[in-house]
């Protein structure tokens, strides 16, 4: 009887929009993109003019449409029109949206002007008119593989690789870059964390922080970008966030066999809406049943709250925090691999904070932004030589913290078709770090003789500066809207580099041209130069003399040469082509191994502290083909094909091969709507092989004790590959709406054909049969300096197939 109940509990739930048609609510704002004016009497139309409706004074819409999927389009005389695909209406939380209109240049009041400005790449973005991609919120929840991390899914985008070739961690790697060169922007606010778990003076981590009901949209600019933004030489992402439903209190919850989500939002009063989210992730419990030895555990906060002072002022509060513990526990089976884990991975204890206002007032024919804003990176790691935490076996311990306060203005004017910015912005920097790092044990000879004594890194730092910087940019469409010239300049000084006072030194033009052949055709091209200052965990780094060596650093400097074509032959249908080329100067270089920095960043753990010095040079090339195709009935794709070399130089000058040189990187995802609400989606990626670097046997026999890893041999720098990584992903979406719910409920399984893909080579010793003890060449136990272990390579395949099971309700 209680399965017969549970059925029909089921079948209720699974049909009930058969039995009633249920709406949903779409509403949002229309404003001009140029000077964040907002727009009345703008036509709203869902899917072609089968339904509309217009703005009222206040630039406000509202219109309720049966639940499913539809295009809504904005359009407005004098505007060049935009159409969102793939809005996703359900009966519980409505759908929030809103449109940024481009004014025309040939703006000539009520007459219609017939040229069709939705099919010019120009009219998307007067600023970066190329090396764009974007992403809407529904196309990151229902990405396969996905499992709603946006680090995840922009790993799908043009020239955006994969770490290490495996897919296992978040290291965003954009057209050959390093994880550290991209820069986040959240609402305007810069965000120096995008994942749980960061490697400090990287970019990585294992799980995106962002929560995806917040996002409106995400775009990822890889060249040419605003010169409002300071560090960025790979790319710069700028999120934004919708703003909090003003009818009524709403939201959803989320549970997976990973975590938990609550988000709320809703009206404080009539001028004050708000988000808010927290996450509770129960890895650690997934873990421990499977029998794995770490227990990864967090929790992040997020929060958005809008307050409209009248028609011209509006503030906006954002935040966001994230709590993450990284530890170990004893397993059932005692396996090589997780032996191998608790010996060699840090347990990891994080926690930070970014918070900031933005004032926004509207003046005449332009807007300015008043941006203050403070960021906090708490970082504790510890690691022995065994599983016991004992002090006499530690080889690490890291305790540092970064924090910025961070002021920005910017002006913003739209004037006889120019597009002006301008602005300026200072940060405080606060950087304190107590550091012991053993790097190596010491290493003799065959007879004994001394090879190299014990290495050691062991400092204690505390330093504070300055940042400051000035911008400007402009863009316009000239000759009868056929060509946009984008130009802007920058430059950065700060007080703690010797050479860092010179905004001379860091003078970075950057031109960019996008020419409107036809209705269908785009061509495009950009130039610039790019700086950012060196890492704080570099320069906090004091040697064995107490002295700061790395202020002589400079600002690392890329220049971007791009040249490319859009092709758009409806205007659901998008196809690009562009090739790259970057040159990097004044990398940093470390003076212990001799490689770049641009080769580290995806481990856990923390890179930079160490001297430095600002000689190496790089170069990454290549080229990138797109295509897109929007939601149209019930079919939806995305596909992508990158070729790029990626090569840096050490102290020897000689560039070859960095750890993110995949050469190819392949990407196809598509979407499939059937009847009742069901969504089918699969994706599939590819990566060439990523060059890594073979063990240094000796020294890797000697160290293995000390550091539960191998040594790693900087003279054969990345002249190993790995096997080609390839995965296909599967997730299936079933929606039921009721009068004011609904539920999703999905399953998101990685990795469905269970391929065998290659990891980095694991270097340990080798187990005696229960795995008890290290087996040795003399049957005794095994000596500190490891000359009677016997060296084995672990097998890194890997081809789990790891599901995520879930559902939210939307209320």
């Amino acid at each position: 009887m209680r399965y017969k109940n549970i059925f029909i509990l089921l079948f209720i739930l699974f049909s009930s929009n058969l039995f009633a048609q249920n709406n949903g609510i779409i509403t949002g704002t229309v404003q001009n993109a140029n000077t964040s004016e907002l727009l009345s009497n703008v036509n709203i139309s869902i899917n072609d003019s089968l339904i509309r409706t217009q703005t009222d004074s206040s630039g406000k819409f509202r219109i309720s449409v049966p639940v499913g999927s539809y295009k809504v389009s904005a359009n407005y005389v004098g505007y060049s029109g935009i159409t969102k695909y793939n809005i996703v209406v359900g009966s519980g939380n409505p759908q929030v949206l809103s449109f940024d209109l481009q004014p025309l240049a040939n703006n000539l009041g009520d007459v219609v002007i017939s040229f069709n400005r939705k099919k010019s790449a120009i009219a998307t973005d007067m600023v970066t008119p190329l090396s764009v991609q974007q992403l809407t919120t529904e196309e990151i929840k229902s990405n396969p593989g996905g499992n709603f991390d946006v680090s995840k899914v922009i790993q799908t985008l043009p020239g955006v690789g994969i770490s290490n070739g495996v897919g296992e961690r978040n290291d965003v790697i954009v057209r050959g870059g390093a994880p550290n060169e991209n820069v986040y922007y959240l609402d305007g606010i810069e965000i120096p964390l995008l994942n749980h778990f960061q490697t400090q003076g990287s970019s990585g981590g294992a799980q995106g922080i962002l929560n995806v009901s917040f996002i409106e949209s995400l775009k990822l600019t890889s060249s040419a970008f605003d010169a409002r933004y300071d560090n960025p030489l790979a790319s710069t992402f700028v999120i934004k966030q919708r703003e909090g439903n003003a009818e009524r209190i709403a939201g959803n919850a989320r549970v997976s066999l990973t975590e938990s989500v609550l988000t709320l939002e809703g009206p404080i009063s009539n001028k004050t809406t708000f988000l808010a989210s927290g996450r509770k992730s129960y890895l650690g419990l997934l873990f421990g049943l499977i029998d794995l030895p770490i227990r990864p555990n967090f929790y992040d906060f997020q929060y958005k709250v809008v307050h409209k002072f009248n028609d011209k002022t509006t503030l906006t509060a954002i935040g966001l925090g994230a709590i993450d513990r990284f530890n170990f526990a004893a397993t059932k089976e005692s396996t090589p691999e997780n032996i191998y884990t608790l010996r060699s991975t840090p347990y990891i204890n994080q926690w930070s904070y970014t918070a900031g206002f933005t004032l926004n007032r509207k003046i005449e024919n332009g807007f300015m932004n008043f941006t203050v804003s403070r960021n906090v990176f708490d970082n504790s790691l510890d690691k022995y030589e065994d599983e016991r935490q004992n002090e006499s076996t530690r080889t690490l311990s890291v305790a540092s913290q970064e924090v910025e306060n961070k002021f920005r203005f910017d002006i913003n004017k739209f004037v006889n078709g120019w597009k002006l910015s301008t602005g300026l912005m200072a940060q405080e920097v606060g950087y304190t770090s107590n550091l012991y790092n053993k790097l190596s044990a010491q290493i003799n000879d065959a007879n004994g003789n001394l090879i190299s004594p014990e290495q050691v890194i062991n400092f204690n730092s505390d330093i504070n500066f300055w940042k400051f910087g000035l911008f400007m940019q402009a863009s316009k469409n000239l000759f009868n809207d056929k060509l946009l010239v984008s130009g802007g300049i920058r430059s950065d000084v700060n007080t703690f580099t010797d050479n860092g006072n010179n905004p001379l030194k860091t003078l970075s033009p950057r031109l960019s041209l996008a020419y409107h052949i036809n209705a269908k055709w785009d061509i495009s091209g950009s130039v610039g130069s790019y700086f950012k200052i060196p890492t704080y965990t570099a320069l906090g780094y004091v040697d064995q003399n107490r002295a700061l060596v790395n202020q002589t650093m400079d600002y690392i400097r890329s220049d971007h040469y791009v040249i490319g074509t859009q092709f758009l032959p409806r205007n659901d249908l998008r196809f690009t082509l562009e090739s790259f080329y970057k040159r990097y100067s004044n990398y940093p270089v470390s003076t212990t191994s001799g490689i770049s920095l641009a080769n580290q960043g995806a481990e856990y753990g923390s890179v930079g502290s160490e001297q430095l010095l600002s000689i190496g040079k790089g170069e990454t090339f290549g080229f990138e083909v797109f295509m897109q195709q929007k939601l149209i009935s019930k079919f939806f794709y995305v596909a992508s094909y990158s070729w790029l070399r990626s090569k840096f130089s050490g102290l020897n000058g000689v560039l070859i091969p960095s750890s993110w040189d995949s050469q190819h990187l392949l990407s196809l995802a598509l979407g499939y709507k059937l009847k009742a609400n069901w969504d089918l989606g699969l994706k599939y990626r590819y990566a060439g092989g990523s060059p890594y670097t073979p063990f240094d046997l000796q020294a890797s026999q000697q160290n293995y004790v000390t550091l539960g890893t191998g040594t790693l041999d900087y003279q054969n720098l990345n002249t190993e590959r790995l096997a080609a990584f390839s995965q296909l992903d599967f997730r299936v979406d079933k929606r039921v709406n009721f009068k004011r719910t609904s539920f999703n409920f999905y399953i998101d399984i990685q990795n469905i054909l269970m391929r065998k893909n290659a990891s980095l080579p694991k270097y340990t010793f080798k187990r005696n049969a229960d795995n008890s003890a290290f087996a040795t060449t003399d049957g005794q136990p095994l000596r500190t300096d490891g000359t009677n272990g016997i060296p084995t390579i672990l097998n890194t395949d890997s081809g789990n197939v790891i599901p995520s099971i879930g559902a939210i309700f939307e209320f």
